[in-house]
């Protein structure tokens, strides 16, 4: 049987070394600070929310809300982005998307400062990303994914990993990370052939699924004795929460495997934290 590569003992490292460097930030006279900006009341984004501001909380992060109207304009949503860009107390942005249709979200995407964007949305962070440089941070959910492999011990140096997806919230940056790990990376998608897309699953010594279609993966496109990294959080005909890749036909054949849920998705509110202590230790 696999071993699980459960989120949770993961989170809580990660929280437990935050709470000591927003401790050290405070000892100087900064606060940590998170600003989170939502239109409307999406229960998804609320129930992100909720979770963030507990982690924050655990952290010793100050969280300042935005909730705005799903109708609110342009303009007011501009000159909020602008207010929070020019405060100094404020170290990061969490803005939930996707935005009201009335909105161009491309062009406010782009409107955060990248030095306070937690999650990758502007073209900066990605830029920081494909660059390697400090400039930004990655999208938290990506961020996740790297996180797991540190805390386990998973190597990527010299490895073939494949990963299933291309957005730029995890597919692209995740496989920019894991080449800037020296591994040897295949990206899959939707216009991939099926003979191609299992052979690269298969060959994988690491295989990151983040399609957004329950268990697409299943165990012809999976190798034996590989690390899988599910990213998917969809639910199956069955009305259960489930991941991208079949999981049963993946445990009968992987050395290691992220559940779902309780995997990558239970990370990521520490690695948005993370990213905020970052932020407020370079205002030192």
């Amino acid at each position: 049987m696999a071993e699980l590569l459960k989120g949770m003992p993961v989170a809580k490292a990660i929280t437990a070394t935050n709470r000591e460097r927003a401790e050290a930030l405070k000892a100087k006279g900064i606060v940590p600070t998170l600003a989170i900006i939502r239109l409307g009341e999406d229960p998804s984004d609320l129930s992100y929310e909720k979770g963030a501001l507990k982690r924050a909380e655990k952290t010793g992060i100050t969280v300042k809300r935005f909730a705005m109207l799903e109708s609110t304009g342009r303009e007011e949503l501009v000159s909020l982005i602008k207010e929070i860009n020019e405060d100094d107390s404020i170290h990061g942005i969490l803005m939930f998307r996707p935005l009201p249709k009335h909105i161009d979200e491309k062009e406010i995407c782009e409107m955060p400062d990248p030095a306070k964007d937690m999650d990758g949305i502007t073209s900066g962070s990605m830029a920081g990303v494909f660059m390697e440089n400090s400039m930004g941070y990655p999208p938290c959910t990506a961020s996740a994914v790297m996180e797991i492999f540190d805390h386990y011990g998973i190597e990527l140096k010299g490895k073939k990993v494949t990963v299933f997806g291309r957005s730029l919230v995890i597919g692209k940056p995740v496989a920019m990370m894991a080449m800037g790990r020296h591994a040897t990376v295949t990206v899959c998608h939707s216009r991939t052939t099926a003979a191609d897309f299992a052979k690269a699953g298969r060959e994988a010594d690491i295989v990151i699924a983040a399609l957004g279609r329950a268990k697409m993966i299943g165990g012809d496109s999976l190798g034996e004795g590989q690390t899988i990294i599910d990213v998917g959080i969809n639910v199956d005909e069955e009305g259960n929460l489930c991941g991208d890749v079949d999981f049963e036909q993946a445990e009968a054949k992987a050395g290691s495997i992220t559940p779902v849920p309780g995997g990558v998705g239970s990370v990521t509110t520490a690695v948005l934290m993370k990213h905020v202590v970052e932020a407020a230790e370079k205002k030192l």
